[in-house]
């Protein structure tokens, strides 16, 4: 009998490691791969389970299980049976399991706690307002001892998010009534890393890393025990720089990769240097002082080959007076002279006294006028230009594309566009996006060749699928600029108003004031003499009217008195009875 309880205890024993051993690793084509790290190769890979990107993978503590999520907006426990279900209507970014088992937190900009048995929403936690990119829990008991524990209620989780500088602490309670975080942490960046020593007793802090994007670690020490309002800061921040030293004084940061607790709770495993070869340290933890810095000396501890060629491509040498020739291109169709018959073809070898014949020569030698290939001041023509985009692209070279790219002539932009072959169309874009976030000046002349670009081969863009997230930058870019434009515009109007009153006011004062003042006035007494003649005048005309007037109305009233006495009058016969 002790025989074989042995083996099965070895046996045991052999299943246990063999689980252990084994990291899922998510892709982004939705796939899991499932790799034996004792082995060192690929053990399985599971497959069918999601349409997209894996986000996060998380094991299961007893039934080894395996749980999944993706962009598709699914989550996937891998088991015996594959089991699949919709969690939430946009993409799921993180899990995780409760210390229990019995309960999984998804997180994608809302978090929710899931009933494994059930595949059911348990609770709700809302108030991120990007993607969730760290989830954990960090106590394993509730503080309140007295109520009793159905494993899950009383207990508080850690949630951190992309582009968020707060870090949300939240509790599991169970009236449903709190839904908002009932505490946060707040660091100086977006936290990359974040790693916590859960919290077993009542009374013992939870102890918190936290990685930024700016390299700086962050560490934390607080007992939960409720509600608190304002964001808590660090109790200590650890940077690391290298000492200055061999010839350059400046110390340089290095930054912080990762950190995670060990089991002491009392020291930390930093990773901090190159992503390719990291540099992984043991520190003790001293919170007493509220920033550290270590010095390192990382080029040392280094040992990257910088000077090895990474690819095959070389940077082309062009000489401003020299054409390029290269067969398929417009403008290179050349009647190549046939040898003469009795003339013995030439040996290409040289021999050892002779020189190398010059460029000029062998161009004679074409039959090609060499004076037709150099252009005016050097520069190349327009079939050369696309040759040189091209090989400015492909090799990365700044110099080709700033002589290329500056170009001010529509005309040479636009030939230079339709004779560039199609695969460079796109690293022309990105190059251009690239340039247009530059000067004001550079911009403006990277609009021209962007209006060639997509007016020439919009037709070729219409073709690409991914033609949205090739151009996203881009579009940012403009739409940024042009929101800018109308309030710059009213500025811009104020400001000349400003600008034009002030110098009319200035132009105003400059002008001498002017004297008016007669500087000579004459005087003539012989008019004042006519002018009084002339009243005098006026006066004996204006009597002799006035006695006129009299004698022709006493006249008038002479004839009608003789009128009235020989009963003439002018009235009507039918008018006569009413006079009387």
């Amino acid at each position: 009998q002790d025989g074989p309880q042995r083996k099965k205890r070895k046996s045991e024993g052999g299943e246990v490691d063999k689980q252990l051993d084994i990291v899922a690793i998510g892709t982004a084509v939705g796939n899991i791969l499932l790799y034996s790290t004792v082995k060192g190769e690929l053990q399985s890979k599971l497959d069918g389970g999601h349409d997209s990107r894996v986000n996060c993978v998380r094991w299961h503590q007893e039934s080894c299980c395996l749980y999944s999520c993706s962009d598709d907006r699914h989550i996937v426990e891998w088991n015996t049976q594959t089991c699949k279900w919709k969690g939430d209507n946009s993409s799921i970014t993180c899990l995780c399991i409760s210390p229990d088992g019995k309960m999984l937190l998804s997180a994608g900009r809302t978090i929710k706690l899931w009933d494994l048995e059930t595949k059911e929403v348990y609770r709700h936690f809302t108030g991120h307002a990007t993607s969730v990119s760290s989830l954990m829990f960090t106590t394993v008991k509730p503080t309140n001892e007295s109520k009793p524990f159905d494993g899950i209620t009383g207990l508080y989780f850690l949630s951190g998010a992309i582009h968020d500088r707060l870090l949300s602490v939240w509790q599991i309670r169970s009236d449903r009534k709190e839904k908002n975080a009932v505490m946060s942490f707040a660091v100086t960046d977006e936290p990359t890393f974040v790693d916590l020593t859960v919290s077993e007793v009542k009374e013992e802090p939870v102890k918190l890393a936290v990685v930024c994007r700016d390299g700086q670690l962050h560490l934390f020490e607080h007992i939960l025990n409720g509600y608190c309002k304002k964001p808590l800061t660090s109790n200590c921040t650890i940077q690391i720089a290298t000492p200055g030293n061999d010839g350059d004084s400046t110390p340089k940061p290095v930054p912080i990769l990762a950190a995670v607790f060990c089991t002491d709770k009392e020291s930390l495993l930093l990773v901090y240097g190159n992503a390719l070869q990291p540099i992984i340290e043991k520190v003790s933890l001293n919170t007493s002082e509220t920033h550290i810095c270590l010095v390192r000396d990382v080029q040392k501890v280094l040992s990257l080959r910088t000077d090895a060629a990474v690819t095959k491509v070389k940077t082309p040498v062009v000489n401003s007076d020299a054409k390029v020739l290269v067969p398929g291109i417009p403008g290179h169709s050349t009647a190549v002279k046939t040898p003469a018959l009795g003339k013995e073809k030439k040996k290409n070898k040289r021999k050892p006294g002779e020189t190398e014949e010059s460029i000029e020569e062998r161009l004679g030698a074409l039959d090609i006028d060499v004076s037709k290939v150099k252009t005016p001041g050097g520069l190349p023509q327009t079939d050369s230009f696309a040759v040189l985009l091209v090989q400015g692209l492909e090799s990365n070279d700044a110099q080709i594309l700033n002589k290329v790219l500056n170009t001010r002539k529509e005309s040479i932009v636009k030939n230079t566009v339709a004779r560039m072959p199609m695969h460079a169309v796109i690293p022309l874009l990105h190059e251009l996006t690239k340039r247009l976030q530059g000067n004001p000046y550079s911009a403006s002349l990277m609009v021209r060749w962007l209006k060639s670009v997509l007016t020439l081969h919009a037709s070729y863009l219409s073709t690409l699928p991914d033609l949205i997230p090739q151009l996203g930058m881009l579009y940012q870019l403009m739409e940024s600029r042009v929101k800018t434009l109308q309030k710059l515009s009213r500025l811009h109007g104020r400001l000349f108003i400003l600008v034009t009153q002030v110098a009319a006011s200035q132009t105003v004062q400059d002008v001498p004031e002017v004297n008016q003042t007669a500087k000579l006035v004459y005087e003539d007494d012989s008019s004042e003499e006519e002018g009084s003649d002339d009243e005098m005048i006026a006066d004996k005309d204006s009597d002799e009217n006035w006695d006129e007037d009299e004698e022709e109305q006493s006249d008038e009233q002479d004839m009608t008195v003789e009128k009235e006495i020989n009963g003439d009058s002018d009235l009507e016969p039918e008018n006569e009875s009413e006079e009387e």
